[in-house]
């Protein structure tokens, strides 16, 4: 029996690559899929290590201890973030209890919109009284699933035992520094490869620090603005609307399209005048549009940037795996496998499929 062309045995060889590698791919992806549990704290403590990392080392360097600086750091963290949600549960409260009302006045001031619509399914509803057949003495049995907030976020109870988890996985990574990716880079077999990793980890951590920082800093800035617009127009609770926008944009383009959504219908409940109704979303997407085409990518740099299309997919993607948190951190993590790439010779070429 002959043996085949040393060229075929190569190109059956790169399809059985191909193959493989396309299968580890699908199981990697399925595994983060079911260990959503697991792997999203991770996940979200590895970026904010990134984030906080090199305040962390800049405290050791005069003179504090790295477990002291991980831990001050996270104590102003945490009390940041309970002071923002002290200020807004309040007017949060107040205005998820007018929710019922005010869909009721926006459904009375768009009931001319709806009446062709009632009139086909009135029709609709006379067709099928008088082609039904008689009800048979089969009892339904009706069975009740989860509500829409528990689909999306889950039960309290994971959510709290998640953020406790992130705390404490966020505490070890800034508390160990240095040593645990010595230790990592140590798995390696060769001191050069040991070298180059830890060079390659330490500019990715730079440059994802400073992306994560100038954005947050942007939304931040933007949630401002948005919070003085929405009270110079009379909008109420306009320091709600700030604080969502600084949160949706770290979901671009889906962030602030809900967002504009739910404006219009304040816009409706709080005035009459159609100018002052389409005033409300106009004026955020204005400021959404500034940020966005002016303000972001002159802070940031081309170089930080993704293009739309890889923003959409990961997006798409990240929402698949993780739900709704993983919406929020699709871009980041998209940054974040961005700056590698560009930093990897074999993975410049994807890098530079997903600038923008």
């Amino acid at each position: 029996m002959s043996t085949p062309p040393a060229s075929v045995a190569t190109d059956r060889l790169a399809r059985a690559s191909f193959a493989l590698m396309g299968l580890f791919i699908l199981a990697l992806f399925y595994t983060i899929h079911a260990g959503r549990v697991f792997f999203l704290p991770i996940a979200l403590a590895i970026l904010l290590d990134f984030l906080l990392g090199p305040a962390v080392r800049q405290m050791k360097r005069v003179g504090i201890p790295e477990a002291i600086g991980a831990a001050l750091i996270l104590l102003a963290l945490l009390l940041s973030l309970a002071t923002s949600v002290y200020y807004l549960a309040e007017p949060a409260r107040e205005w998820l209890a007018t929710v019922p009302s005010s869909v009721r006045q926006v459904e009375s001031k768009i009931r001319i919109f709806r009446r062709p619509m009632q009139q086909v399914s009135q029709t609709a509803e006379q067709v099928e009284r008088a082609t039904k057949v008689a009800p048979s003495s089969t009892p339904e049995v009706q069975v009740k699933g989860p509500g829409l907030a528990e689909r999306l976020f889950g039960t309290t109870e994971s959510i709290i035992a998640g953020a406790i988890e992130v705390v404490v996985l966020l505490y070890f990574l800034l508390a160990s520094g240095e040593r645990l990716l010595q230790k990592i880079a140590r798995l390696l077999p060769h001191r050069r490869n040991r070298e180059d990793a830890v060079a390659i980890a330490r500019e990715a951590e730079a440059s994802i620090s400073r992306y994560l920082l100038t954005q947050s800093a942007i939304n931040l800035g933007e949630g401002i603005v948005v919070a003085i617009a929405m009270a110079l127009i009379g909008v109420p609770n306009p320091l709600i609307w700030g604080a969502c926008t600084a949160l949706v944009e770290y979901v671009p383009y889906v962030g602030a399209t809900v967002l504009a959504g739910v404006l219009t219908l304040v816009g409706f409940t709080t005035f009459s005048s159609p100018a002052q109704i389409a005033l409300v979303p106009g004026v955020f997407l204005a400021i959404v549009g500034v940020v966005a085409n002016f303000v972001t990518p002159h802070v940031l740099g081309r170089h930080l940037l993704l293009s739309p299309l890889a923003v959409f997919v990961g997006l798409v993607f990240w929402s698949w795996i993780w739900g709704v948190p993983g919406t929020f951190l699709a871009v980041p993590l998209l940054a974040t496998f961005r700056i590698v790439c560009d930093r990897v010779d074999s993975l410049k070429p994807l890098g530079a499929l997903l600038k923008g």
